[in-house]
């Protein structure tokens, strides 16, 4: 066989392998039923593909995690995730019911069965690993700088020349000043006792910068770009994850591949949407080869 013939083989090789994915894609989505027999009989897999939706417990007031939009439907990075994995489960993104919860009821609602798992911004610890299982990380948080754009100080690098003549505004708690003083050493810190009431701080020029959260800052900047201005500065990496009951480690297991997959594998779109969608940002490229997840 001569060079030509074996190019050929081999081109009909890679359609034939082609065209089985496709089978086995369509195979996929009209068994996936029979999934449920391969889980454990007392696994939360089992009974959400019998059910034939996910129920998620979550929030409506944060954004941009979870809000309702002009039109009044529930949408946010939360609620992203959400319907990821109900097209993990049944190939179909709308099989999802979402119940509002408290986020003091984030994890009594997992652990007493009353949603499948809980995505509402949930800052993964160890403390709280004691109670349920964490799913893979699909977001890193931190603290973020949001200045004016019109401000002579909106820059990281200006705030920190200024030294003690810079002014932070942020969520009182114990840690506050503390917290600021990591990155901007002399500044003057301003406790404040809402998030509405650190923005309106800034708003009105009390202070020169509020630090709040990294997600935040780039809802904010992306939406209102006349109106807030990135500063450049994240620190003090926290991590969210979903809440599930421990011991089922089908569902864990299965959760945190479908979360995988929709972030560094073949199925990103709904993921890199929501993404840019929500933090005015494009995701890192993947590349094929060494793994970086």
């Amino acid at each position: 066989m001569n060079d030509t013939s074996k190019r050929r083989e081999f081109l009909k090789l890679g359609m034939a392998g082609l065209a089985t994915a496709g089978v086995m894609s369509a195979a996929t989505a009209v068994d996936v039923q029979k999934a449920a027999a391969q889980a454990a009989p007392d696994s939360l897999l089992r009974t959400v593909l019998e059910r034939g939706k996910v129920i998620v417990g979550t929030g409506s007031t944060n954004a941009p995690w979870h809000f309702e939009n002009d039109a009044g439907e529930l949408v946010g990075m939360d609620i992203t995730m959400g319907r990821i994995l109900a097209k993990g489960l049944f190939d179909d993104p709308t099989k999802v019911e979402f119940v509002m919860q408290d986020p003091a009821q984030r994890i009594p609602n997992v652990t007493t069965n009353k949603v499948d798992i809980t995505i509402q911004f949930m800052t993964m610890t160890a403390q709280r690993s004691q109670l349920i299982h964490f799913s893979r990380p699909y977001y890193v948080e931190g603290i973020a700088l949001l200045t004016l754009p019109n401000a002579e100080i909106k820059t990281f690098d200006k705030l920190l020349a200024a030294g003690s003549a810079t002014r932070i505004s942020i969520l009182q708690n114990v840690d506050a000043e503390a917290n600021v003083h990591i990155v901007l050493p002399e500044s003057q810190v301003m406790q404040i006792d809402t998030q509405a009431n650190v923005l309106q701080a800034l708003e009105s020029k009390r202070v020169d910068a509020a630090a709040v959260d990294l997600s935040t800052v780039r809802w904010l900047a992306s939406r209102n770009p006349d109106k807030y201005f990135d500063a450049g500065k994240s620190w003090f990496s926290m991590l969210y994850g979903a809440a599930l009951r421990q011991g089922d480690l089908d569902w864990l297991t299965f959760v945190n591949q479908t979360f995988t997959i929709a972030m560094f594998g073949h199925e990103t779109a709904l993921y890199d949407a929501a993404f840019k969608d929500y933090f005015g940002q494009e995701p890192p490229a993947r590349h094929p080869g060494f793994p970086v997840i």
